[in-house]
């Protein structure tokens, strides 16, 4: 766990972080990109963090990989590419620098660290896990195998590296039921999430789809009887959920896909009111973006997504401390399941 009070104190000697209206007004270009849901008051304290970042990025040759889950601050003031699992694995391959800077939880640096071997990859706050990745070992693959034999294995990327390395191939949200339809076999065993599971079986009805027993404790609080009261009370309200939600909450919504699905879904919409089910950080990035739309209803936070900030973020540069490490043996089975998504990912996407 990381100690907050030397954190400061270490940054403190070398970082003027006090707010500051006059920086906060020298960087109003990356400001516009979020004032719509950050109040100037809060970004006269961020602007100090977003500033010593950028410069220390460019002094590490660093790149910062951002969920669609960070905070505003993190998604449009420090971020080089943002983006849901799938993109971002995919702009991991791509990387230059010599160090990557994860933000987001613990199974993405990972997958970076997987893809890129021989670089640094940061992450930090090595506690920013997910209850899907813990759900679930390589001993559950295995019990899986033996239960359904010969089924492929379709893991999803919230997973940790032993239990990628376990698995057939890989999925995210966005590319699951392409990736599901593709594989070759009738039965097809997805982990860990059985959310998600039941939901592309509804899509891919042509395939048995059996699952693991693990959700995400951020979607399945959502019910279906809370989209109603909330469509009910709020009339002509777009409903847009997440896949990892219990099929009768995606039952109940106008819309359902991944977080880069749903960006594209509003942003070429444009509902009048928009209610996103999912985690509360989505809204908050592309409402400046989509000023017509009005963002409402309730969210559920992701406590462990919410463990990077940008406080984190500056003493993980600064330290060069977090770093991802993977066993070489376990990263190269991992690799395969990883590169096998993306390469089929392309091929039907192409």
């Amino acid at each position: 766990m990381l100690d907050q009070i030397a954190l400061r104190a270490e940054l403190a000697d070398h970082y003027d972080l006090a707010p500051s209206t006059d920086l906060a007004a020298e960087m109003s270009g990356i400001y516009a990109r979020m004032d719509r849901v950050v109040a100037p008051p809060d970004w006269a304290v961020f602007a100090p963090y977003v500033a010593a970042i950028n410069r220390l990025k460019a002094e590490r040759n660093a790149v910062i990989l951002a969920h669609n889950y960070m905070t505003p601050e993190i998604y449009h003031g420090i971020a080089d590419v943002v983006g849901d699992s799938l993109q971002l694995a995919i702009e991991a391959t791509k990387v230059e620098a010599d160090v990557i800077v994860q933000c987001g939880v613990h199974f993405m640096a990972e997958t970076s660290k997987i893809l890129n071997p021989a670089k640094t990859v940061l992450i930090p706050d090595m506690e920013a896990g997910c209850s899907l990745a813990e759900s679930i070992t390589a001993e559950g693959i295995a019990e899986m195998r033996a239960k359904y034999p010969g089924a492929p294995v379709v893991t999803y990327v919230n997973t940790t590296a032993e239990v990628k390395a376990a698995s057939d191939i890989c999925c995210t949200s966005s590319n699951a039921a392409e990736i599901v339809r593709g594989i070759e076999g009738d039965t097809v065993i997805m982990t860990p999430d059985k959310y998600l599971a039941q939901n592309i079986a509804q899509q891919v009805p042509e395939k048995r789809i059996v699952w693991w027993d693990g959700s995400c404790i951020v979607h399945e609080q959502y019910t279906a009887q809370d989209l109603r009261d909330f469509r009910y009370w709020n009339p002509g309200t777009r409903i847009i959920a997440h896949p990892e939600c219990p099929p009768d909450v995606v039952a109940e919504a106008d819309y359902s896909g991944s977080t880069s699905g749903i960006i594209d879904y509003v942003t070429a919409e444009r509902p009048e009111k928009a209610m996103l089910v999912t985690e509360c950080s989505m809204a908050s990035n592309i409402s400046d973006a989509l000023p017509d739309v009005d963002f409402v209803g309730p969210c559920n936070m992701c406590p462990y997504m919410k463990k990077i900030t940008l406080e984190k973020v500056l003493w993980s540069l600064h330290t060069m401390q977090g770093a991802v490490e993977v066993d070489p043996a376990v990263a190269d089975k991992a690799r395969v399941a990883v590169q096998r998504m993306i390469d089929l990912s392309r091929k039907l996407s192409g």
